[in-house]
């Protein structure tokens, strides 16, 4: 299930990516408009920041912008960043890879199997999704 952070993290990400101009938009403006706790959507920002999608302006006039365009924010790096592993358990995971304790053989393991074809599909579908296919 997609946490809300990850949900949030994704409508303010469309609504700045909706913004003329890439002008810095309020934290206020964004949680109002989106229906989301303003002291929960900072941390997201913050998060996004942090991680090179977004710039922040102190002062009057200021708020958070986008820094790169819609088209060159793929939807997996946005998953990794907001949600973590994409991959449902660690041992199909790409880049958080661990050996399940449980399990003697993953080369036997029916589990295994079928979440290697969930994370590929998933996988797919965030590959082939940027920010811009989402406005």
């Amino acid at each position: 299930m997609l946490s809300k952070k990850t949900k949030y993290g994704l409508k303010a990400l469309t609504f700045l990516a909706k913004v003329e101009g890439k002008e810095p938009v309020q934290i206020a403006e964004i949680a109002k408009h989106e229906n989301i706790s303003q002291k929960f959507l900072e941390s997201i920002l913050l998060t996004l920041r942090r991680n090179g999608f977004l710039g922040s302006k102190k002062g009057k006039g200021g708020g958070y912008y986008l820094i790169k365009e819609p088209k060159d924010i793929p939807m997996t790096t946005v998953m990794r960043v907001l949600e973590g592993p994409i991959a449902m358990v660690p041992c199909v995971s790409l880049n958080f890879y661990e050996k399940c304790d449980d399990c003697p053989d993953e080369g036997e393991c029916s589990v295994h199997k079928l979440m290697l074809q969930v994370r590929d599909s998933a996988l797919d579908v965030y590959r082939n999704n940027t920010l811009a296919d989402l406005l």
